[in-house]
């Protein structure tokens, strides 16, 4: 007989009650319990600069294990893999704000892992197992817009304190064409900081378009420029570096109300330039 939880989607609970609750350790993104035949599946936005993330109507779900490459013969890596097989159950929790574990309900994994290629803790190269998962009962709860924002503006930070190489390594290696949205109040397009940041950087201060000095610095002293999907991401385009520009505040404006196809295709041509070394290296 599986085991109900008798919580509901939305409910909101601490790690201590997801020990009470389902009988299983106190960490780990995935948690599997004995006791209830269950694995706990938690995504900690507030953590990872690598984001799980929503592709049409399932998640994708990055596998166990931080540093080296992954392995689908690995603890709970397995025991997901065989759960049409083990009859265990797998709930999914996510964070948006610390130690707060918001229940999102029973999954189940739609399709095959497959692999994909990710930096791990120390910068370095290495395979990981995504597992796209589906909701048993539709559509998953709906955050507030201004808790994802402001996880975003945290892993911004997390970025700046990269080495302007893993930063460049960080966001030429995202390959996925889709982008992750996620239904708020309205819908939101989850962003990658490292792609934001990168676009800033290969900019050297000027904006792209018209080519001219930001026009003013933040109070940290950077160049404040605003970062453009040149394909927008409502209508099919890509949260890659090769989809991005960096734009002074009028010349955003410009885009969004004109689309003029000579400046769009302009911004094009700049976007699959690479940041290459001399960015690294001059002190830009």
């Amino acid at each position: 007989m599986a085991f109900d939880s008798k919580l509901n989607k939305g409910d909101v609970l601490s790690n201590q009650d997801l020990m009470d609750t389902f009988g299983c350790s106190n960490s780990g993104g995935m948690r599997r319990s004995h006791d209830t035949n269950t694995l706990l599946i938690i995504s900690d936005h507030t953590k990872s600069l690598y984001d799980d993330v929503w592709i049409d109507d399932e998640f994708h779900y990055t596998g166990m294990g931080q540093k080296g490459d992954q392995s689908l013969s690995f603890a709970q890596n397995k025991t997901l893999q065989e759960s049409d097989k083990n009859g265990i159950s797998i709930h999914w929790f996510e964070v948006f704000k610390r130690k707060e574990y918001v229940y999102q309900g029973e999954v189940y994994l739609a399709k095959k892992p497959y692999q994909d290629t990710q930096l791990d803790q120390e910068s370095k190269e290495r395979k990981v197992w995504i597992f796209p998962l589906k909701l048993k009962d539709g559509k998953p709860f709906k955050f507030p817009e201004q808790d994802i924002e402001k996880v975003f503006e945290t892993r911004v930070k997390k970025v700046k304190k990269k080495t302007k190489q893993e930063l460049i390594n960080l966001a030429e290696k995202k390959k996925n064409l889709k982008s992750s949205k996620r239904e708020t109040i309205s819908i939101t397009y989850d962003r990658d900081p490292a792609v934001v940041e990168y676009a800033l950087l290969r900019s050297k201060g000027n904006c792209q378009l018209c080519e001219e000095p930001a026009p003013f610095q933040k109070k940290n002293g950077e160049p404040y420029l605003e970062v453009h999907h040149i394909i927008y991401m409502a209508n099919g385009g890509s949260d890659t570096v090769d989809n991005v520009a960096a734009l002074c505040p009028n010349c955003h404006r410009k885009m969004h109300t004109l689309e003029n196809k000579k400046d769009i295709e302009k911004l094009k041509k700049l976007a699959i330039l690479p940041l290459g070394k001399d960015y690294i290296f001059n002190g830009v």
